[in-house]
């Protein structure tokens, strides 16, 4: 029988003011514009995003400021398992090593087994979500792909996506999170009846990077319409979404806050988007951008206060792998929460930049004065939307939710 889930979270709306800016800072009208609670205006964002270090402390509390105003005192964190379903895929990004042609060395798509074995050892140590990452589409680029999903008895990538989910659901207490690419309506109707929330990174709204040589370079799915419309659409259906920028892959300040408004537009219109990553490109040996700059400390500071100042309301995460030995600064900035992180897989999508261990995630977090807590895959304030739904979904979530709606943990995480 499927018990009543009931969730209660807290979110402290006392006013908390930074201190009182330099009024000779050619940042000091932009910070003036800032209110607890209130986004702040493009041309204060485009303002702050280029701020210069002497004014960098100031955007920095004015960030923690509407970050306390937010969620006060805590940052959260998914215990998960990184399931990369298929590492084939029919874009070409200049800054990927996730994906494989068939043949190449380390081309693979997990079988069902594969799949469960590793979602119920990552049970077996506390975790809570099961995350599929996978390559878009790669069926209608390489005939090797229609052939195993042939043999696996299913017509697609998305249909053996969906049939994974449902089993993780089923054999498992793993919640999935699956961000399979693009997606239509009917898919992601499809995929919010076996997971509580799904992902897509919007990475950018500039098109130019799209253009030969670019990052997005023969990269058909990453048209930014195409992007938007795939995130519009979950609006549409209330399905908690995941999304972000990735920044240093050729775009500009000015792009990184163009990219911000847009997702701002979207949650603004539907209300749906639970979390807004903010993630830096990392060079690696083998990748057409192997001699790219990175973002720098600053950029990263920079662009999640921003983030932070433009929604003040919307959970703010930086991976805390892509950061080190740095990641705890990411705090200074305005973000709540790491997101994922496994004591059982490797980051796939960045296999050279290994999680922090938990235990001194922890000790980093606490050391800026913050409780480490760790959620679900779907944050409390969306979940009673997805719990009142009838069906193994909400009986699985009632099951893993506590009373604040975040992880009932079972060991020391």
């Amino acid at each position: 029988m499927l018990r009543r889930c009931i969730i209660r979270f807290k979110v402290d709306v006392t006013s908390i003011t930074p201190g009182i800016p330099d009024p000779f800072s050619a940042c000091a009208p932009a910070l003036a514009e800032v209110r607890p609670g209130v986004p702040i205006s493009r041309d204060a964002a485009l303002n702050l995003i280029r701020c210069n270090d002497n004014d960098l402390p100031e955007l920095l509390a004015a960030a923690r400021a509407a970050r306390e105003h937010f969620k006060p005192g805590v940052i959260t964190y998914s215990r998960k398992v990184f399931l990369p379903l298929t590492n084939l895929c029919r874009d070409y990004c200049g800054y990927c090593t996730f994906r494989r042609d068939p043949g190449e060395p380390g081309a693979h798509t997990m079988t069902p087994d594969e799949v469960l074995a590793v979602a119920r050892a990552g049970q077996n140590l506390g975790c809570t979500e099961a995350l599929f990452s996978l390559g878009d589409k790669p069926e209608l680029l390489f005939p090797e792909m229609r052939e195993t999903l042939r043999h696996l008895g299913y017509k697609s990538t998305l249909h053996y996506l969906e049939a994974m989910c449902e089993l993780v659901l089923r054999e498992t207490s793993l919640l999935p999170h699956p961000n399979p690419g693009l997606l239509s309506a009917e898919w992601i109707a499809r995929l919010a009846a076996v997971s509580p929330s799904m992902g897509l990174m919007l990475e950018t709204t500039n098109d130019a990077l799209l253009a030969p040589g670019a990052a997005h370079d023969n990269a058909p799915d990453k048209v930014p319409a195409k992007r938007l419309r795939t995130i519009e659409e979950a609006g549409k259906q209330k399905v908690p979404f995941t999304t972000g920028l990735l920044i240093g892959i050729g775009e500009s300040p000015e792009d990184r806050v163009d990219t911000l408004l847009a997702i701002r537009d979207l949650h603004e219109r539907y209300g749906h988007i639970q979390e807004v990553i903010v993630q830096n490109f990392r060079v690696k040996p083998a990748i057409p951008m192997a001699n790219w700059p990175e973002p720098t400390r600053g950029d990263m500071l920079r662009t999640a206060a921003v983030a932070r100042l433009l929604l003040p309301n919307v959970n703010i995460q930086a991976p805390p792998n892509l950061s080190a030995p740095y990641y705890d600064d990411l705090l200074d900035a305005g973000i709540n929460d790491w997101g994922g992180i496994s004591p059982l897989t490797p980051d796939y999508i960045n296999p050279e930049r290994p999680w922090p261990h938990l235990d001194q995630l922890r000790l980093r977090t606490e050391a800026k004065g913050f409780a480490l807590r760790q959620r679900l895959p779907v944050y409390p304030e969306f979940l009673a939307t997805v719990a009142a739904r009838p069906g193994l979904l909400s009986e699985k979530l009632c099951a893993v939710a506590n009373d604040e709606g975040l992880a009932t943990t079972k060991r020391a995480a």
